[in-house]
């Protein structure tokens, strides 16, 4: 199964961005920070987001991005799939040629596998992981962190 850190790292910006929307647009920077994510690779994955409306840009003083969308009708599958990235347990991307240019085996196990994990990805939106106890326990934690950093 692939799921790489460009998908890993593009549900943690938004995550966070759910979790502090309501406090106005939110810069990279400030994700950045919090999250440990380089913020040359955050303007990237946001350019892939903005595009596909995950997030819109506020410009000026005191700009940075909000949620697209309601972070209800946002799903993890909405934000692995926006930054192209697809969670595929098959060895041939799908293609069914697996054993040089024929199917394997258990290809079709491996596809029902994609299918289970993409189904369980669509199904939970921004907004439940933002109702976690322990993902709101993190995020004040980091929010602690970010507030003796800016008072140093």
């Amino acid at each position: 199964m692939k799921l790489t850190t460009r998908g890993r790292y593009a549900v943690t910006a938004m995550l966070d961005l759910a979790l502090h929307h309501e406090q106005g647009p939110i810069s990279l920077a400030d994700i950045s920070s919090r999250q440990s994510l380089s913020l040359s690779y955050l303007e990237q994955l946001f350019a892939c987001l903005r595009k596909t409306g995950l997030v819109q840009s506020a410009r000026g003083p005191g700009g940075g991005y909000l949620p697209g969308r309601p972070i209800t009708e946002i799903s993890v599958a909405d934000v692995i799939d926006a930054v192209d990235e697809h969670v595929d347990a098959t060895r041939c991307g799908g293609h069914q040629n697996c054993q040089g240019e024929l199917r394997c085996l258990t290809h079709d196990l491996w596809e029902d596998l994609s299918n289970q994990i993409s189904t369980f990805l669509g199904g939970i939106s921004l907004a439940d992981l933002v109702q976690r106890r322990t993902v709101r326990q993190v995020s004040q934690r980091q929010d602690v962190i970010m507030l003796h950093m800016r008072v140093q």
